[in-house]
């Protein structure tokens, strides 16, 4: 009876390890979507830059600048933007790869398992919804500065304030009306909610340069030398700046969150990933130096840094048009987020690991409305009730996760042999062969590329040496272990740096011997990865020099990770209790991936059928994913259908 029961919970185990580590492979038709491919790189580019300049430029400068990092919120800005720099490129790459809504969601899908793209897709939806909440109270806020504070008073006058820790100190309704009305806004169809969001943002755009402009002008150099200097709180308080400044970022993604509205998601995707990006860390750059040379930091308003401090050298004409600015950037600040939540939870209902209705598309406007008034509502609860500075820094670990994750997956699909369903969407008049001595593809590329399946994801010649360590494991399953155990020892060297830095500092034996120790494994890890078979399938866009960028990029997102309050991590554990309920009861139940048909068969039945609606996302079984590549599939340059054997189909 042991035994059985041995052999049950076996198997239980063994089918619930499957299930959570199956992966998604798209179709062949990845272009194929019900929603309304409409926008151009241009009004992508402005999502992106609407998304980031918003709070984070007009709420965020004024606490870190003052009570953080001094005159050193400039290089906060600067560690910052290059860590969300380092994760966008990788978001770039897997926007040429997979053209479809749900960002970082889809690209952990296709790459690290099931399980893993719920906990992203999980704090996705934490992320926008605390992102579009937290600017709504930060617009409210703004508009009830200009009328001196009228409305908080009335509002509190009415119905009193509330004395909980997280809580904000009264019901902001303002911002809870806020939420309601851009949610209807973007209820009107994208095109229209994009061109709202493009005049917007240019004049957001207008009022930085103006600031800028200003700001220099009445610039005092000892501003940044008097009083300890240029770094008062030393350059920990720069680090600590920066991990809460990371906020100010975390907007790029709703560039790939467009990918399944965008006109050619190949080209605009990377385009606009790296414009936006490092157009808004130059502008937040150029902002936080022309304010803390403008006035001392230790007199910078908390509430309305830019506008006061205009106010206080006497340019009341100039605190205005800022003020318009703000509301501006905020404005476009909660339409990205608001657009984003949406398209994240409609692919994770499509998937069938959240409740199918929200999958639903409106086929008049091509918009999920359904799922687009539960995201405006829940973001409206949220904004009535938490405070701002809660919210910030209850949203940062969850986007860090997310970046984590999806610059941990670039790694691995890198050095993964393609499927031929990548063959087909990305070799475009490429011809797979298999015989005896090499297994390839060619592509008809300018460059005439060969890729040679055979040896993707496996040891290099020149690095035989380390055939005894790796052992004899499938193409690409090494370098997934070597990715899982750089994260592990990045998070152990992140740990001791935050709470070994005196031993450190001193030079303690001990202290040294195991960061040098950690360092040395990392290192190890990295020439593991590198020993490997690179998969060099044609991208309109790659990350360079992987596997370092990305790895660089783990590393800085779970350094920032690691100097978020202890409290933020109690929050997040019990979301992601919460959202684990949902994947264990709900998703790994219904996902589409448990059908058994392929994604070649569902590919061949609808198109006889002529009833190929709902786009890429075939689902397939995990059966499925390990079978070898087809003997002879061809794609021509003037047809990407592929042309396959019946019988090769059938096996």
């Amino acid at each position: 009876m042991p035994s059985s029961r041995r052999m049950i919970l076996s198997h239980v185990v063994s089918d619930l390890s499957s299930k959570m580590n199956r992966t998604k492979r798209l179709g062949v038709d990845v272009m194929v979507t019900p929603l309304n491919r409409c926008l151009t790189t241009f009004d992508i580019t402005l999502l992106g830059v609407g998304h980031m300049v918003g709070a984070g430029i007009y709420v965020m400068t004024g606490p870190v600048a003052r009570d953080m990092a001094g005159p050193g919120i400039v290089l906060s800005f600067f560690l910052a933007g290059i860590t969300s720099l380092l994760a966008a490129l990788c978001y770039a790459e897997f926007g040429t790869r997979v053209p479809k809504a749900g960002s970082a969601y889809i690209y952990t899908y296709i790459s690290v398992g099931e399980f893993w793209a719920f906990v992203i897709g999980w704090n996705i939806i934490l992320e926008h919804m605390i992102g579009a909440a937290s600017v709504a109270r930060a617009w409210s806020g703004y508009v009830d500065s200009l009328f001196h504070g009228a409305i908080s008073n009335a509002t509190i006058a009415t119905v009193g304030e509330m004395h909980e820790q997280l809580l904000g100190r009264y019901p902001d309704i303002l911002a809870f009306t806020i939420c309601l009305i851009f949610a209807c806004l973007l209820g009107i169809g994208v095109k229209g909610s994009a061109i709202i969001n493009n005049l917007f943002t240019l004049v957001n755009l207008v009022v930085i340069l103006l600031t800028i402009s200003v700001g220099f002008y009445y610039a005092k150099l000892e501003n940044w030398t008097d009083d300890k200097g240029f770094l008062p709180y030393g350059f920990e308080g720069v680090v600590t700046g920066a991990a809460t400044l990371f906020y100010a970022f975390v907007g790029f993604d709703s560039i790939a969150t467009s990918g399944e509205e965008a006109r050619n998601p190949a080209v605009s995707i990377p385009i606009a990933t790296l414009l936006a990006m490092l157009l808004v860390m130059c502008g937040y750059m150029l902002v936080s130096a022309a304010l803390t040379l403008m006035v001392p930091y230790y007199t910078i308003s908390i509430e309305a840094a830019l506008p006061e401090a205009f106010a206080s050298i006497g340019l009341d004409w100039v605190k205005y048009a800022v003020s318009l600015g703000a509301l501006c950037g905020m404005t476009t600040t909660l339409f990205g987020s608001l657009f984003s939540l949406p398209r994240c939870m409609y692919a994770m209902a499509t998937d069938g690991l959240l409740f199918g209705f929200l999958g639903n598309i409106n086929e008049r406007t091509q918009v999920p409305l359904i799922n687009l008034a539960v995201s405006g509502l829940s973001s409206a609860c949220v904004a009535l009730l938490f405070d701002l500075k809660k919210l910030v820094e209850f949203m940062s670990i969850g986007t860090l996760l997310a970046y984590t994750i999806v610059s941990a997956s670039v790694i691995i699909l890198r050095y993964r042999p393609p499927t031929p369903e990548e063959v087909m969407i990305l070799g475009v008049g490429a011809v797979v062969t298999d015989d005896s001595s090499q297994s390839g593809v060619e592509l008809s590329s300018p460059q005439s590329e060969i890729v040679e399946f055979a040896t993707v994801g496996r040891l290099k010649p020149s690095f035989w040496w380390l055939r005894c360590l790796v052992g004899n494991c499938e193409p690409g399953g090494v370098v997934s272990a070597a990715v899982l155990v750089f994260i592990c020892f990045c998070v152990a060297l992140c740990i001791q740096l935050q709470f070994s830095a005196f031993e450190l500092q001193k030079g303690v034996w001990w202290g040294v011997l195991l960061a040098a120790f950690f360092v040395v494994s990392l290192g190890g890890c990295l020439l593991v990865i590198m020993a490997h078979q690179q998969n060099t399938l044609s991208l309109r866009f790659k990350v360079p020099l992987v596997p370092l960028l990305p790895a660089l990029s783990i590393f800085c997102n779970i350094g920032l990770m690691m100097n978020l309050p202890a409290l933020t991590w109690v929050r997040f554990i019990m979301w992601m209790a919460v959202g684990l309920l949902v994947y264990f009861l709900y998703g790994i139940r219904h996902s589409k991936e448990s059908d058994p048909a392929s994604s070649y068969s569902i590919l061949m039945t609808s198109s006889e059928a002529g009833k190929v609606k709902w786009g890429s996302m075939h689902s397939t079984s995990q059966d499925k994913v390990s079978q070898p590549l087809p003997t002879t599939s061809q794609v021509s340059l003037d047809d990407k259908r592929p042309i396959i054997d019946e019988e090769e189909l059938v096996q």
